[in-house]
This record gives C-alpha cells, sequence and structure tokens, in this order.
C-alpha cells in the first residue's frame, strides 16, 4: 500500500500544485481493511503491527488525533459502524508515528477530509493549592517498574473515582478531563514525576441514572458500606496540595468535513 499524503487537514488548493515536493508522511506498509460483522472492540499493538478488529471509526479517530470523543464534530455512525483494521508497521517505526499512519489510512480507505478549530469551553485549569504541593516526586530506585515506567491507572470501588501512579502533571491533567467537568489544563508548574493516588466520590449529577440505581442496589443500607470519599476537588486539595479554578479555555476540535461509511478495497 502505498499512500501519499500532502496535509489530512484542509489541504488548500494552491498546495496542490507542489505535491511533488512535499515530504511523504509516515504510512503503514500494508494494511487491510474492511466492515466488521459485529463490534468487539479487540485491539492490539506490538513492534511489528497494529490490529483493531470490530472497533468503530470514533476511538481510532482519537487516537488518529490525540483528542478526547467530545472533540470530534462527525457523522454519528462512526460510533455505531465497526470495521476490521490490521496494518504491518515499516521497518524502523516507532510506537509514536502511529497517529500520522493513522491519519494516512482513514485519508485513504476512508477518503478522510478534516479540519481543526479551537473554541472557547468551560473548563478547569489545575493549580498548585496556597499551601503549597502535597506531591511526592517519584524516585526510580524505589519503584519495582523501574527508570522510565511512568503510567497511571484508574482505581476505586462503585460509587467512587481514584488514580494511582507515577505520572507528570500534564497526564493527571488529562485524565481529570475525563472526569465529566470539562477540559483540565495543567499549569501547576511542576515538572518531575509524581507518585499520585487520589480517591474522590465521583459527582453524581455527571453518571448515567442505570449505573447509580445499579450500585446503590448492589449494597444494601448499613452493609459493611465504607466511609464516604471528599469530592474531586476536596480530594485534590487534602491529598495532593493541588486545586482546580473554573476558567474558559481553547479546545481543539476536529471536524469532519467528509468521510466515506464504506472504505475503498484492500
Amino acid at each position: 500500500m502505498k499512500i501519499f499524503l500532502l496535509f489530512l487537514i484542509a489541504v488548500p488548493a494552491t498546495c496542490i500544485a507542489n505535491a511533488q515536493n512535499a515530504p511523504l508522511q509516515p504510512q503503514f506498509e500494508v494494511a487491510s481493511v474492511k466492515r466488521a460483522d459485529q463490534c468487539r472492540f479487540n485491539t492490539s499493538i506490538d513492534p511489528a503491527s497494529v490490529a483493531l478488529l470490530g472497533v468503530p471509526l470514533q476511538p481510532v479517530l482519537m487516537e488518529a488525533f490525540k483528542v478526547r470523543t467530545d472533540q470530534i464534530e462527525g457523522p454519528s455512525w462512526l460510533e455505531t459502524d465497526c470495521f476490521d483494521i490490521s496494518a504491518k508497521f515499516p521497518e524502523g517505526a516507532t510506537r509514536d508515528q502511529l497517529p500520522a499512519m493513522l491519519q494516512a489510512l482513514l485519508a485513504e480507505r476512508f477518503k478522510l477530509v478534516a479540519h481543526k478549530e479551537d473554541r472557547p469551553r468551560p473548563g478547569y485549569a489545575l493549580v498548585v493549592d496556597k499551601g503549597g504541593p502535597k506531591c511526592k516526586e517519584d524516585d526510580p530506585n524505589t519503584n519495582f517498574m523501574g527508570p522510565g515506567r511512568a503510567g497511571l491507572m484508574a482505581i476505586g470501588r462503585a460509587g467512587r473515582g481514584g488514580l494511582k501512579g507515577v505520572m507528570t502533571m500534564a497526564t493527571l491533567a488529562a485524565s481529570l478531563s475525563r472526569q465529566g467537568y470539562g477540559p483540565v489544563e495543567d499549569l501547576t508548574g511542576l515538572t518531575g514525576n509524581y507518585d499520585i493516588e487520589l480517591h474522590w466520590t465521583p459527582d453524581r449529577a455527571l453518571e448515567p441514572a442505570a449505573g447509580d440505581a445499579t450500585a446503590s442496589a448492589a449494597a444494601p443500607p448499613g452493609a459493611g458500606i465504607p466511609a464516604p470519599e471528599p469530592n474531586l476537588f476536596t480530594a485534590l486539595r487534602e491529598s495532593l496540595g493541588l486545586k482546580l479554578e473554573r476558567r474558559n479555555q481553547k479546545v481543539q476540535f476536529v471536524v469532519i468535513d467528509h468521510i466515506e461509511r464504506i472504505p475503498t478495497g484492500n
């Protein structure tokens, strides 16, 4: 498979004339794309290949453009129609090149045309509280995962939220952005890797009603229910010495101008 790619986002007509002079973007060596019989959400990525089996295009677009699902504006079928995508990395390719390769694949097989827009949106800034940070900077010599193992995982029981792991403040802010309050920007000025463990009670107004009812029914009143955790804002101040300040932000959206529902043949 050969993909000659100039710009995936709104290519101006004046650029097309200079196509032969434009550098080639990273692309898969070979790829197979077809509609899936069912949605399975079976994914795997290794140094040689990527397999996205029975997945809708919405998460593929999220990975390709490094955005959240609410930053993509396009047709509703992006979340419901599923596809089998299998591709082989070219020799010497790195995991960091995967987004560009996915963009190239979407452009060739689905005729993707999109552009990016910065839009104002209510959100929060993650800043240091007046008492100073309480975050413990990570010591790689005492961490069982060893150097270069920064990461995080979601933790918690029904009706609770949590994060635990070694991460930067930018990673923490990105994780908090997925809690339903809006985008969170890291303005702490803290540049290290930190051991983070955070527990809170999620805002029930942001959770699906059915899920709330299920969680409540699973634990009868007084049957060993643990003491409630504070909300996210209080937990950040008490545990990490950080706080969320409300402020409007510019958020980048990926707007799908055109995308084919049926991929081209392999």
